[in-house]
C-alpha cells in the first residue's frame, strides 16, 4: 500500500477536554516537529502515530491513512508496518555484530544487495555520529549517538519506512546539521520530538503541546527559516569549541573572541544578503 497522507484527529488532554488542534496532517516529503515543556505529551503524540490509535488510547486520538482507518495488515503483519519509531530507550538483549544486526533485518525486508545495503547503511550512520561504527562492533558496545545513528540510518535504508518518528536525537551527540540534511534527500514523512530551536525551526510546522494535548501548529515562515541560519552558525561555534575541547585544546580569551567575531560578521552578511 502506498501511503500519501497521514491525518491525526485530535482526542482529549489530561483535563478531559478537546484538543484546541482539531486535526492534522502529515505528507510524504513533510518535515515536522512536535515541542514542548517536560511531561506536556509530545512522547505520548508520536506513540499514538507508531500504533495508529483509533479512538483506544488515552488520549482517544485517531489516525487515518490516506484518509481511511488503518488497513488490519498494518496491525497483524509486522513487515507491513511502515513505520519506524527511534526513541530514546535503545539497549538491546542481543550482542550481536553490527553487521550480523543489519544483515538479519536486510534479509527479513526481502533484500537482494545485502551487503551493498549494510555498507550504505553504515556510511549513512557515520556521517552522524563523532566515532565511526564498524561491522564487527557488538551492538551492545555501541555508545547512545552511535546507536541512535545506526538505527535512523537502518529506518531509512533497509527498513525503508515511509514515516520515521525521532524522540529527542539532540540528546544522543548527532550531528544535527549533517542528520537534517541527509533526511531530506528522502521522500518520507519525518517526525521530530525536539527541544532543539534549529530543528523545529527547520521543520515545515511544529506542534505546540501543552497538559497532553496539542495546543497550536506554527508553520515555519521566512523570518523563521533566517533565524534558523542563525542558529546554525552558533551551533557550528558550539561543535567547534567542542572539537577543540575533545582533542585537548585551551580555551583563551583569543581563541573564544575569534570564534564569536567570525559568528557575529558571517550572519551580518548573510542578513544583508538575504534582507527580508
Amino acid at each position: 500500500m502506498e501511503i500519501n497522507t497521514v491525518k491525526v484527529i485530535g482526542g482529549r488532554g489530561k483535563d478531559g477536554q478537546p484538543e484546541k488542534v482539531s486535526d492534522f496532517e502529515l505528507k510524504m516529503g513533510d518535515i515536522v516537529s512536535i515541542v514542548g515543556p517536560t511531561g506536556c505529551g509530545k512522547t505520548t503524540l508520536i506513540n499514538d502515530i507508531e500504533l495508529f490509535a483509533n479512538n483506544n488510547t488515552p488520549s482517544e486520538r485517531q489516525v487515518l491513512i490516506n484518509g481511511e482507518p488503518i488497513p488490519e495488515e498494518f496491525s497483524f503483519d509486522p513487515s507491513k508496518h511502515p513505520i519506524a519509531l527511534i526513541s530514546q530507550h535503545t539497549n538491546f538483549l542481543s550482542d550481536l555484530p553490527v553487521g550480523e544486526f543489519l544483515k538479519i533485518h536486510a534479509t527479513i525486508r526481502g533484500a537482494n544487495e545485502t551487503d551493498q545495503m549494510i555498507s550504505e547503511t553504515l556510511a549513512f550512520a557515520n556521517q552522524l555520529t563523532g566515532e565511526a561504527i564498524i561491522r564487527e562492533t557488538a551492538m551492545t558496545e555501541l555508545s547512545g549517538g552511535q546507536t541512535r545513528s545506526l538505527l535512523i540510518a537502518d529506518a531509512v535504508i533497509i527498513g525503508n519506512s515511509p514515516i520515521i518518528l525521532l524522540d529527542e536525537i539532540e540528546n544522543a551527540g548527532i550531528h544535527r546539521t549533517k542528520a537534517l540534511k541527509l533526511l531530506k534527500r528522502y521522500r518520507k514523512i519525518f517526525v521530530f520530538v525536539t527541544h532543539d530551536p534549529r530543528i523545529a525551526l527547520l521543520s515545515d510546522f511544529r506542534i505546540i503541546m501543552e497538559h497532553g494535548a496539542m495546543q497550536q501548529i506554527i508553520v515555519t515562515d521566512t523570518e523563521e527559516k533566517v533565524a534558523a541560519i542563525g542558529l546554525k552558525k552558533i551551533d557550528d561555534v558550539m561543535l567547534e569549541f567542542r572539537k577543540l575541547i575533545r582533542s585537548g585544546e585551551k580555551i583563551n580569551a583569543e581563541v573564544f573572541g575569534e570564534q564569536i567575531s567570525e559568528l557575529a560578521a558571517n550572519y551580518q552578511i548573510y542578513l544583508n544578503r538575504n534582507s527580508l
